[in-house]
């Protein structure tokens, strides 16, 4: 059976909510929901912050964007559906990996969207 490992990351603030920002399980990498560090009022900079910031974490377990095979995003407002999209793309250009959207309310009103991946180690 696979060992899980908790990857530590000094260079990310703590989160301040229990949880592991990413565990390793054998080849694959589970990232906790990311939002972006910092809530700026427009949907396409969160989506960059919270994307950037699952970029960083990946890099530090090991893998990359490049790996993710599934995606999970939660929107605080459908309306904001293309926007995240026009955004979403920049990151997996090609081959994208699955992804779930839902409409969700978030944790913090300031909050637009949060995103969690999965991603495979590279061979």
């Amino acid at each position: 059976m696979p060992t899980k490992n908790v990857v530590q990351f000094a260079n990310l603030p703590h989160p301040g909510v229990p949880l592991s920002r990413a565990i390793r399980v054998g080849d694959l990498v589970f990232v906790s929901g990311t939002p972006a560090p910092t809530l700026e009022p427009d949907i396409r900079s969160q989506v960059r912050g919270a994307l950037e910031t699952i970029k960083t974490i990946l890099e530090g377990s090991g893998t990359s964007l490049s790996n993710v095979v599934s995606v999970t995003s939660y929107l605080k407002d459908t309306s904001m559906f293309a926007d995240y999209n026009d955004e979403y793309k920049k990151f997996f250009p090609t081959d994208p990996p699955t992804r779930t959207t839902l409409q969700a309310n978030l944790m913090l009103s300031e909050m637009l969207v949060e995103i969690t991946v999965i991603a495979a180690m590279p061979d």
